[in-house]
């Protein structure tokens, strides 16, 4: 008989943890989906702050944020007391009805936001809130063509799925007509260069741009970005590049669409990341680090364009659109970042874990590069540093040996990604706890290139 079955039987509640190793593995090899790369070889019981805690007893530091999304770290106290407030009073509404919790995060969300983004949708996913925002530009501007960036990650659904470069695209059939992608601006593997080899990404925008053009049948109505592109290797522009990709948009008419899931909400130094950049898109989309692990999602803009979307019937009706219950955890993430002061902690807590990164590109040959902002940094391995030639093999291995030694640190094994480490502990996460973390980095490196 299942357990199930037994469960049914005798009127128990599934309270978890009743199998044992050997079965809990079983039963996941045999019923779970694979959807992406390997599962961690571990089961994990319990989390809190910086840590994961293991069946068998380990403690394993989390450079991940969990899927990085938990910036408060684990089981934030305020947001345990939020989570088991609300759920006793107000969980889950048909979505036509509004609640204080709801609005209170519109509002304050839309005050954290330079002018004109003050009209929020509240949903679930990155990837969602990315359909909304593709759907939204496609309604206001009349027109259906999209574009992003070649190494880009917007969700795995429809038109976020359309979006997505870096991955996912080969045995699914044809994309959407009107979906095109630009060269990334790789500053250490440029494409366009300058006299001096550098990135002459004035030149390689252009080059882009009169692409899409050519293969544009005069539909253009939108182009979704990452400030920093997380999957793609954790590549940031350089300084100059989004505001003339702005200009470039808004010669052809084009709504910009800022997908902020991963950076948004002080990761970067800043409450977000395209602020350095001294632009303001016309649509902006949160996720993951609104709801600081929990399923919270956003979509902002200005009232002109939601006006003219609602003037021609937008329609993006979900189950959970407005949920009370999510809404208040990111009012109560809202509050920590504000009362904790997470954005002058990212920066100097950033600029720690950066100078460390670089100590161990110093003494490991096989880091090829360190890059990033914040709390959000990137290092790539490569075999060889003159020819830059990466190795998702040599980045497999160090990620095994680091999760040995107690140091969660890759999202994604994915073909092609797997060489480039995404490094993005909690924002509450201490001194301490970033130097073991490079401290186990630096060992499961200098073991591997040794090897």
């Amino acid at each position: 008989m299942r357990e199930s079955e037994l469960f049914a039987h005798s009127g128990r509640t599934y309270r978890g943890g009743m199998t044992t190793t050997e079965q809990f593995w079983s039963d996941a090899q045999r019923h779970l989906v694979r959807y992406g790369g390997t599962f961690t070889p571990e089961i994990i019981e319990r989390a809190s702050g910086s840590y994961v805690y293991t069946a068998d007893g380990r403690r394993i530091l989390d450079f991940t944020s969990g899927q990085m999304s938990a910036i408060l770290g684990h089981s934030h106290p305020a947001i345990v007391d939020t989570v088991q407030r609300q759920i006793a009073t107000l969980d889950h509404l048909f979505s036509g009805m509004l609640s204080r919790p709801v609005v209170d995060l519109a509002r304050r969300l839309a005050e954290t936001l330079p002018a004109p983004l003050d009209k929020v949708l509240l949903l679930t996913t990155g990837a969602e809130s990315n359909e909304a925002a593709i759907r939204m530009a496609k309604l206001v501007t009349g027109r259906h063509e999209v574009v992003a960036f070649a190494r880009s990650w917007h969700g795995m659904t429809g038109a976020a799925a359309n979006a997505t470069y870096s991955a996912g695209h080969q045995g699914y059939g044809p994309t959407a007509p009107g979906n095109f992608a630009i060269p990334t601006p790789n500053a250490y593997r440029p494409d366009f260069t300058t006299a001096d080899g550098e990135l002459d990404w004035r030149r390689q925008l252009d080059h882009g741009f009169a692409l899409v053009d050519a293969m544009s049948s005069g539909s253009l109505a939108a182009f979704i970005f990452e400030p920093i592109l997380s999957s793609g290797g954790i590549i940031e522009p350089p300084e100059g590049y989004l505001a003339a990709l702005a200009a470039k948009c808004r010669e052809r008419g084009m709504l910009l669409i800022a997908d902020e899931a991963q950076t948004g909400l002080c990761r970067t130094g800043t409450w977000y990341a395209f602020e350095r950049d001294g632009i303001v898109p016309d649509i902006l989309t949160l996720s993951k680090t609104l709801g600081a692990g929990l399923p919270l999602a956003a979509v902002v803009t200005s009232e002109e364009i939601e006006q003219r979307a609602h003037e021609r019937g937008y329609l993006f009706y979900t189950t959970h659109v407005s949920d009370p219950l999510v809404a208040a955890v990111g009012n109560t993430v809202l509050d920590v970042l504000r009362d904790e002061k997470l954005d002058v902690r990212a920066r100097e807590h950033g600029a720690f874990l950066r100078a460390g990164l670089l100590e161990i590109q110093q003494r490991h040959h096989v880091v090829g590069d360190v890059r990033g902002r914040g709390l959000m940094q990137g290092v790539e391995l490569v075999v060889d540093r003159t020819t830059k030639q990466g190795s998702d093999a040599l980045g497999a291995q160090v990620t095994r040996r680091c999760l040995e030694l107690g140091l969660h640190m890759n999202v994604v094994q994915l073909k092609g990604m797997g060489g480039t480490f995404r490094i993005a502990p909690p924002l509450t996460a201490t001194r301490e706890e970033l130097a073991l973390g490079l401290e186990i980095l630096d060992q499961a490196i200098g073991e591997a290139a040794t090897a």
